[in-house]
């Protein structure tokens, strides 16, 4: 290792902007660091991925600062120098310096225009009310010569319109016209002189809707608070944006009997083996995936294309948005693995330690809101695949059979409803139909899924 090492961002491969996001510094100046220790961690659309140092050395200058914004790649970030050099008077290379700042566009100077006298505008007297008038409304006033201050905006967001200007037409006419009403006086705060050009206000200026809060007081009644958008949550906002325009969604629901599944997982909870009801989900959509390949299949533009894994998508919530690791080769992993899987890899998105190959790519999802005390929702399609299944709690139904003997009885069931939200494109009504049909018969079957 020479005596100064510079280590740059060279994750190309993560994002497609040609910047990262953020970057939060792990280790100090002047911090003695070994290798495969952690520099510092870089978020980008959808995870934070750590920087590790490949050197044992001393951290001698960090040239981003913390929390910088939108890093170009192969910036550089700082210089890390052998252990006994002298790490006080380390210089940047001159060839290789900072990203530098964006250069703001040159303005060029205003070319002086000719004088050009134009004809001074009325002001409204003081103390009169100033509304925003329809372009009708100015012409009927205008041509009987009345004030808009006499009468009363209806109109949406304030504005004087043309049935306010009739009325107060009529009530000319009829010799009712009110007296003006007085402006209330506003308390006087001091103002910065304004620019020539701007100090000649519009003859009826467009009220602040809403009113505007002033920081470190109470909200005025009618502001709002804006809350900053994480780029996790830009992203997902893009992709729903695209999927709910460019993809024509269809909806298919089913019920399921959990029945079956509930025995067989307290018969694998007796042999120490935990697995939960959205694990046989799983594997049940994989299977049945198996069976119908046509289902597993994407639209790349000009058609249909039958997609080779099968690699299941499972919605995660997490603090910066919602996030879909992969299960891959879902239907050849056995019900153990893909619990182990779920669990490994939900951690790692609630940690934001997901690596791009972990949630990237997937051939169907599926999303589960039946922990939280949901019955049935639909869901977004998560482009580019055709198909997501929606997953509601499993809930006691009495459901009328018959026993052996052909009575009648009331009997207790375990029942989940599934919604799959599928691209007409690639499913059609017909083949979303008997696929919940098959998938409702693997589910109800806990032995087919071994």
């Amino acid at each position: 290792m020479s005596a100064t090492a510079l280590f740059y961002l060279t994750f190309c491969l993560l994002i497609l902007t040609g910047f990262l996001n953020s970057l939060k510094m792990l280790k100090r100046c002047r911090e003695a660091v070994s290798a495969g220790d952690a520099l510092c961690e870089i978020e980008t659309d959808k995870a934070v991925v750590t920087l590790d140092a490949s050197d044992d050395g001393i951290l001698a200058r960090i040239v981003v600062a913390e929390g910088s914004k939108n890093i170009r790649l192969g910036s550089l970030i700082g210089l890390l120098v052998e252990e006994g050099e002298d790490w006080k008077h380390v210089e940047i290379p001159k060839d290789i310096g900072p990203p530098p700042p964006a250069a703001k566009p040159s303005v060029p100077p205003p070319s002086p225009e000719p004088q050009i006298s134009t004809p001074v505008k009325k002001e409204h007297a003081p103390g009169k009310l100033q509304f925003r008038l329809s372009p009708a409304a100015r012409n009927i006033l205008e041509k009987h010569a009345l004030d808009a201050n006499q009468g009363t905006a209806t109109g949406p967001r304030g504005i004087f319109t043309k049935e306010d200007a009739l009325k107060l037409v009529q009530l000319k006419q009829m010799g009712k016209i009110p007296e003006p009403r007085p402006t209330p006086a506003l308390p006087t705060t001091p103002t910065a002189p304004l620019p020539p050009q701007a100090a000649a206000t519009p003859s009826y200026p467009r009220p602040m809707i809403p009113p505007v809060s002033t920081p470190g007081q109470p909200n005025v009644e009618g502001t709002f608070t804006e809350i900053p958008a994480s780029n996790i949550r830009r992203v997902i906002a893009k992709r729903l944006t695209e999927s709910k325009s460019t993809i024509p969604h269809a909806y298919a629901t089913t019920d399921c009997d959990l029945g079956a599944v509930l025995k067989a997982r307290q018969n694998l909870v007796k042999d120490d083996i935990k697995v939960s009801v959205n694990d046989f989900i799983i594997k049940a959509a994989a299977v049945t995936l198996k069976q119908m390949p046509s289902v597993n299949a994407s639209w790349d533009g000009e058609g249909p294309k039958q997609l080779p894994c099968i690699d299941i998508s499972v919605a995660v919530a997490t603090d910066r948005g919602l996030i879909t690791p992969v299960i891959k080769d879902a239907a050849a992993k056995g019900l153990q693995e893909i619990a182990d899987s779920v669990k490994t890899l939900s951690k790692k998105a609630r940690d934001g330690k997901l690596l791009p190959e972990e949630y990237q790519g997937g051939s169907f999802s599926i999303s589960n809101l039946g922990m939280f005390g949901i019955d049935e929702f639909t869901a977004v399609i998560n482009p580019p695949q055709a198909c997501i299944l929606a997953v509601g709690r499993f809930r006691p139904v009495l459901k009328l059979t018959q026993d052996e003997e052909g009575n009648a009885q009331l009997q207790q069931r375990q029942l989940i409803t599934v919604t799959m939200s599928s691209d007409s494109r690639v499913v059609d009504d017909e083949l979303a139909t008997r696929f919940l049909e098959s998938f409702k018969v693997n589910l109800e079957n806990p032995l087919r899924l071994a």
